[in-house]
């Protein structure tokens, strides 16, 4: 177990029982009336939702800027969280809100599609950089077209209050989650986690070029397969169950990979375990600022995540990129 994952691990065990008295009203387990029900039912499924979601963008951001070796790379230049959002939005523009589970339903398969898409593309690409270029290119395609149809969507909503709801939903948030989105998004993300653990060892290898690693054994198809399956599940099954969170993924590799070797491989755990220790902790602030209604989730990550991309904007003009290898 490396120095980064111990640290993380210890600031998560220390962050999460704040996060559960955390909010609005501060629970206190032996004076607060009907402090177990409040705390099992409210608080833990949202705190563990927020480390769910989070390990799975803090993965998938160390994955894609391990592949395309870019440091501003993010999970959402694949088009799959658009995807997965406008499949949510089209069972909110058709009035599925209400029942339990077409939401999510509908969610994954918008990101399902999105991975579909991606697959056909990139199935198609050689070997090399122009394959990363052409799948980067893929995936920002996707995004534009899912962008697209989402405000499409929107222009055409039914009524106010339809719109209201896929705008409200757009913005992320953790508020009224329950048990039953954990256990949606819990399997998921694990899967996708696994999956990208599996091109862990490609990733390595793509550091030293792509010549050297295609003679040390690295499949391009494969790994971007797996790459593609990794990200569609732990982002699609976040964007189901919780909307648009974005920034995690650019961030968090930045933040643990001074504290790795810095391979691809080594900085997908932290990534992880730093992505989730995000998330709890601002979805903690969304949950305490004295506002007239909480604070997204998405914009509040959106606030820290934007001035951060122009921080590593201005370190590369300066001539000091993020630092891959």
């Amino acid at each position: 177990m490396t120095r980064a994952v111990v640290i993380l691990l210890a600031l998560i065990a220390l962050a999460f029982p704040l996060s559960l008295l955390a909010g609005r009203v501060w629970v206190d387990p032996w004076s607060t009336p009907n402090a177990a029900a409040i705390l099992a039912e409210l608080r833990l499924p949202r705190s563990l939702l927020a480390l769910i979601i989070g390990a799975g963008l803090g993965a998938s951001g160390a994955a894609m800027q391990g592949y395309l070796r870019n440091p501003l790379a993010d999970p959402g230049l694949f088009g799959i969280a658009p995807g997965a959002a406008l499949g949510a939005v089209a069972s909110l523009w058709f009035g599925f809100a209400a029942a339990p589970y077409l939401l999510p339903v509908f969610a994954l398969a918008g990101a399902a599609g999105a991975m579909a898409l991606l697959s056909l593309i990139a199935g198609r690409t050689l070997s090399g950089t122009g394959g990363i270029a052409l799948f980067t290119l893929a995936g920002m395609m996707i995004a534009s077209l899912a962008g697209a149809l989402t405000s499409f969507a929107i222009s055409l909503a039914p009524n106010a209050f339809a719109m209201s709801e896929i705008v409200t939903w757009l913005m992320g948030a953790l508020t009224d989650r329950s048990w039953r989105e954990v256990w949606i998004a819990l399997p998921l993300t694990l899967a996708g986690i696994g999956c990208l653990a599996m091109a862990a060892r490609d990733l390595d290898a793509l550091v030293l070029g792509d010549g050297a690693a295609r003679s040390l054994g690295m499949e391009t198809r494969r790994m971007q397969g797996w790459l593609i399956a990794g990200v569609g599940l732990t982002v699609g099954s976040g964007v189901a169950v919780a909307g648009i969170v974005g920034f995690v993924g650019l961030i968090v590799p930045h933040l643990v990979r001074p504290l790795t070797d810095r391979r691809p491989s080594s900085v997908m755990l932290p990534s992880a375990l730093a992505g989730a220790l995000l998330v709890l902790v601002a979805d903690c602030v969304c949950r305490v600022l004295p506002l007239v209604t909480e604070l997204r989730l998405g914009i509040a990550l959106s606030l820290v995540g934007a001035p951060f991309f122009l921080w590593l904007l201005l370190r590369m003009r300066l001539g000091r990129p993020g630092g891959l290898a």
